[in-house]
């Protein structure tokens, strides 16, 4: 029998901190507490040499039951479709229009916080509705 891991999610991007606190609304997750000896995440982030500040961000979940997301600096910009993504699971549960209207409701609140919505995968038999999605820098997610 394996034993069981806890998974951290990491984010290649540009601004770590923007990023972190768009998926902190997305998913109702916090900021954790700065390291030990530091009021802030800003004092913490001043005692950094000048080339690493800003070069990493976090968020965790409050209930402790989900993945913490790290955020990380990278030179390079997003060029192609991601290999992994997240889906935001807001339609567990519901089907047919019900479904989709939770979707498209959330679809909304994320737009409304600068996400862009790419495509609607509507219910085909086999699979239930879901929306395509990016987040503020491009990363893909879906509305599931």
């Amino acid at each position: 029998m394996g034993s069981i891991r806890q998974v951290q999610i990491t984010f290649d991007c540009a601004e770590p901190e923007r990023v972190a606190r768009f998926w902190c609304e997305v998913l109702g997750y916090v900021v954790p507490p700065p390291p030990e000896g530091f009021a802030s995440w800003d004092e913490f982030d001043s005692s950094l040499p000048p080339e690493r500040r800003g070069s990493a961000f976090a968020c965790v979940d409050p209930s402790g039951a989900g993945p913490r997301l790290f955020f990380q600096r990278v030179p390079e910009g997003k060029v192609a479709k991601n290999r992994v993504h997240l889906d935001v699971r807001v339609g567990t549960g519901l089907v047919g229009e019900e479904r989709l209207a939770a979707l498209e409701a959330e679809c909304a609140r994320l737009i409304a916080l600068g996400a862009v919505q790419e495509r609607v995968l509507l219910a085909d038999g086999f699979n239930e509705s879901c929306i395509g999605m990016r987040d503020i820098e491009g990363n893909e997610f879906c509305l599931d």
